[in-house]
């Protein structure tokens, strides 16, 4: 009989591809982790990992079961949680993904709230961009997560939590600095730094900029905001940047936001879980809170 345990090992050395450091992860000795995949692949009669002096991978076949082995640690997951919450749904361990873009200038925000009204949950906060944060939640690992939604996340229940605005950043000296205001076809002609592959931020304020006529600047592509920031601060360039991440930064002599006239460009936050999810009624509660905290944050 597999052992949901042989499973989780398995799916250890698929992650780490290191034997020290996935019996790290799973809170077992290296040979005993080492040990059990070795009666694993006896026990199938099939080679699930090639072993080498410095490195570790899986067989065409490893890589095949892992996938099968991953759906079945989900499922496992969700059997533990429906029973949990069953007892208690406003109680136990919750694991929630964010984004770069969005994790540091959010959870200052609903933090405070989620933790006075839910004193049972304990909240394990990941941050990852995008597209791991869904293979992770597809996989078990996550139980939600918080971030701009795009329509091939349709394979997810959807919570939208708030439309944040996004928001100009210029510098001292450039024509558009002296606005209070400005339009989305003010930025034609314009040369706009952005954020490296993989951010779907960059994605939504391209998708802007070049409907306005805008263009990217090819010569920066930036890891975090806080360097689209620096560098609009440095006057390398002009950037657009969400609402929350100017909260308690306020405009100065070095970097000026300003509000764009409707139609805004905007980014939609939503919140995911996977489909027929165990603990309906706590991620409800979840979403008000989170919807509450955030009304006011944006209002101002």
């Amino acid at each position: 009989m597999i052992k949901l345990r042989d499973l989780e090992y398995l799916d250890a050395i698929a992650k780490y591809r290191h034997f020290s450091q996935a019996a790290e992860a799973c809170f077992v000795s290296q040979p005993t982790l080492s040990g059990q995949l070795i009666k694993l692949e006896e026990q199938l009669n099939l080679q699930l990992i090639e072993r080498h002096k410095r490195n570790v991978m899986l067989t065409p076949a490893g890589e095949q079961l892992v996938k099968l082995a991953r759906k079945v640690l989900s499922a496992a997951k969700d059997f533990e949680d429906s029973a949990k919450a069953l007892l208690d749904p406003m109680a136990g361990d919750l694991h929630i993904g964010l984004i770069p873009t969005l994790a540091p200038y959010l959870l200052p925000h609903i933090m405070e709230g989620l933790n006075n009204q839910f004193p049972n949950i304990n909240f394990y906060l990941h941050e990852n961009k995008t597209n791991l944060l869904l293979k992770d939640l597809n996989e078990g690992k996550l139980d939600l997560i918080i971030l701009s939604w795009l329509e091939d996340m349709l394979d997810f229940e959807r919570y939208q939590l708030f439309e944040e605005p996004l928001v100009l950043a210029v510098y001292p000296g450039h024509p558009l600095f002296e606005r209070d205001t400005v339009r989305l076809n003010d930025l034609n002609g314009q040369l706009l730094l952005t954020l490296e592959d993989g951010h779907c931020l960059r994605d939504q304020a391209l998708g802007y900029c070049f409907s306005a006529g805008a263009k990217e600047d090819h010569q920066f592509d930036a890891t975090s905001l806080e360097t689209l920031r620096y560098m609009v601060s440095s006057k390398r360039g002009i950037t657009m940047l969400p609402a929350l991440s100017t909260v308690n930064t306020s405009s100065n002599n070095t970097i000026k936001y300003i509000n764009f006239e409707e139609p805004q460009p905007i980014r939609e936050i939503s919140l995911l879980v996977r489909p027929n999810y165990a603990r309906t009624e706590c991620i409800r509660s979840i979403v008000g809170s989170i919807r509450h905290s955030i009304k006011a944050i944006l209002r101002e």
